[in-house]
C-alpha cells in the first residue's frame, strides 16, 4: 500500500468507527506499519485540514468529526480537472483561497487511482496567457474532449488559416489555451510531427476506436506565447 492509499484508508477507518476512537497502535497493526509512521500520517492529515482529534491517556486515541468530512466522491478525473481549469482562468478573486481549499478536499476524497489519473490529466491542460487575462471562448466538442481524456486517436477534417481543408489522423496529447483560443496539441500522422490544431478550425472529428500511444506533453515551446501556466490540483 502506498502512503497515499494508507492516508485515505486511515480517514475511512476513523470515519467508520466515529465517534469511537482508534489508537495509534491499533492503526499501526492494521496497516502493518510502525506507530511512529501512523503518528506522522495523522499529523500530515491534520496539516491538510482533515478534522482528526487526539485524546491522550490510557483510553485515548484518534477520532474524526464525521460531519466535517466527505465520503468517497464520484467525481471523475476529468471533472476534478475541469474545476481546476476554471480556477486557473479566474485569476485572483476574494474567494480564491477558499475555492482551492475546496478543490483539495475533493481530490483528497477521491479514490487513489482516480486521484493519480486526475493529476496526470491536469498536466495535459496548459495556458500560455496569465490567469485572469481574457481568452477567446471556444466551445470544445465532446468527442475532442474525450479524445484527450481517454487518449483516443481522432480522424479530423481540418481547415488551416487560408481555408484549405485536409483530412488526417492525430494522436491527442493535450489542450493548450492561448490568446487566440483553445488548441488541440496532437501528433499528426500525416505530417509525422507534433501539430497545434485550433479547435474552431476543426470541421469534423471522428473517434477511430484506436488508443493513442502516450507522448510527452512538453510541447508548449512550439507556441509563440511566452507565459506558460500548468493546471494544478493543489
Amino acid at each position: 500500500m502506498t502512503r497515499t492509499d494508507r492516508l485515505y484508508a486511515i480517514v475511512e477507518d476513523l470515519r467508520a468507527v466515529s465517534p469511537q476512537r482508534r489508537s495509534a497502535r491499533q492503526l499501526a497493526e492494521y496497516h502493518e506499519v510502525s506507530v511512529r509512521t501512523i503518528e506522522r500520517d495523522i499529523d500530515a492529515l491534520q496539516q491538510a485540514g482533515v478534522p482528526i482529534y487526539a485524546d491522550v491517556g490510557r483510553r485515548g486515541g484518534y477520532a474524526i468529526d464525521r460531519s466535517m468530512t466527505l465520503p468517497p466522491l464520484n467525481f471523475t478525473p476529468a471533472e476534478a480537472v475541469a474545476i481546476s481549469v476554471a480556477l486557473a482562468r479566474a485569476g485572483a478573486t476574494p474567494l480564491d483561497r477558499a475555492a482551492r481549499s475546496a478543490l483539495r478536499k475533493i481530490v483528497a476524497a477521491m479514490p487513489a487511482r482516480d486521484t493519480a489519473a486526475a493529476h496526470e490529466l491536469a498536466g495535459r491542460v496548459r495556458f500560455t496567457v496569465p490567469a485572469g487575462h481574457t481568452v477567446l471562448p471556444t466551445p470544445v466538442p465532446t468527442i475532442i474532449e474525450e479524445s484527450v481524456v481517454r487518449r483516443r486517436v481522432l480522424r479530423l477534417r481540418y481547415r488551416d488559416k487560408a481555408g484549405v481543408e485536409t483530412r488526417r489522423e492525430v494522436e491527442p496529447v493535450m489542450f493548450l489555451s492561448t490568446s487566440k483560443g483553445w488548441y488541440l496539441m496532437a501528433w499528426c500522422r500525416l505530417r509525422d510531427d507534433m501539430r497545434a490544431f485550433r479547435i474552431d478550425r476543426i470541421a469534423a472529428a471522428e473517434d477511430t476506436g484506436e488508443r493513442a500511444p502516450e507522448r510527452p506533453a512538453e510541447v508548449v515551446e512550439c507556441m509563440p506565447e511566452h507565459v506558460t501556466v500548468v493546471t494544478s490540483l493543489h
